[in-house]
């Protein structure tokens, strides 16, 4: 057990370092830097590699990486040059928001992938799975960045329902802040409705056909109960692998969404960051989400002996 865990340890951390030596190494090939957004258009040559020298950039891309590295390492990931932000403390101003939409969505995308599953998977290829299917793959072909302005020209320029832009927050109240929540998060639920849904229906229409199912049935019991006592959590373990996956590409993946509806979260702070070519603060923000990705990842898997408890008991004898 100790062996298994000093391994995802391992690879976790191999993972960020790749991670942010990726992000470093295309980030240096971009044109520009941060003293020139610093100091203006109309900056000299002479002025700028004076402001590169105090701000350390004038050093060798690796030097710089492994000087951030250093510090990083005790949790100090930096300050950001152009606002003087401490990195850290930009994410934690950041974080609530783009967490909350992330959550949001995934909760969604579960709901109705759950509710869209079962009910495809009790009569496959009946009229109702075929209509249900045809929304699925409707959803699926409509990516946040469509679907967030259609979303926001009906439901809040027409029906005016919900806010075109901006966000509340929690401290002014739950019904402002899930009423600017509400529709990003829908947005980025919607291809999340449709793999899910997918992967669900297909597990458990396999499940369905097993004979301790048929068993279940022989014996008497109802539809429902078979259904969610002895044919859901076996068939829910593509479904939490790829839902726990898919929030920390979320948590990551909302540039998109934030930008399209003006929310003050990491998705936005890195998309302008990337666009000042303020290096420290893209790390950093890196670094985190990936540390995040791989720690939700690796709950994933411990999760699965709280499901089934034959996986404990592998895990145990391994």
């Amino acid at each position: 057990m100790l062996q298994t865990i000093a391994t995802r340890l391992g690879r976790s951390i191999a993972v960020v370092l790749l991670v942010t030596m990726a992000v470093v190494a295309l980030l240096s090939l971009a044109p520009g830097s941060a003293s020139e957004v610093i100091l203006g258009e109309n900056a000299t040559p002479e002025a700028i590699a004076e402001m590169d020298a105090e701000l350390g950039l004038d050093q060798p891309v690796w030097s710089q990486y492994l000087d951030w590295l250093k510090n990083a390492v005790t949790g100090d990931l930096g300050t950001s040059p152009l606002t003087n932000q401490p990195v850290t403390e930009a994410i934690a101003e950041r974080l609530p928001v783009t967490l909350e939409l992330a959550a949001l969505g995934l909760i969604i995308a579960l709901v109705v992938a759950i509710v869209m599953g079962v009910l495809s998977a009790v009569r496959p290829g009946s009229a109702l799975d075929r209509g249900i299917n045809a929304l699925s793959a409707v959803f699926l072909s409509v990516p946040a960045f469509i679907a967030g302005p259609i979303l926001i020209y009906f439901f809040a320029i027409q029906l005016q329902i919900f806010p075109v832009l901006g966000w509340s927050d929690l401290s002014e109240g739950l019904g402002p802040n899930l009423q600017s929540a509400l529709l990003p998060a829908i947005a980025i639920a919607l291809t999340e409705i449709a793999s899910f849904h997918r992967l669900l229906r297909t597990d458990l229409i396999g499940t369905l056909g097993e004979d301790y199912i048929a068993a279940a049935r022989a014996k008497g019991m109802s539809g429902t109960y078979v259904m969610f006592r002895h044919a859901f959590r076996p068939s829910s373990f593509s479904l939490i692998t790829l839902a726990g996956m898919n929030l920390g590409r979320l948590i990551g993946g909302t540039v998109i969404v934030e930008t399209l509806f003006g929310l003050p979260g990491l998705g936005q702070l890195i998309a302008a960051s990337i666009t000042t070519r303020d290096l420290i603060m893209v790390q950093g923000i890196v670094v985190f989400i990936a540390v995040v990705y791989v720690a939700i990842n690796t709950i994933v898997d411990l999760s699965y002996g709280l499901i089934d408890p034959r996986i404990r008991k592998v895990t145990a004898a391994a």
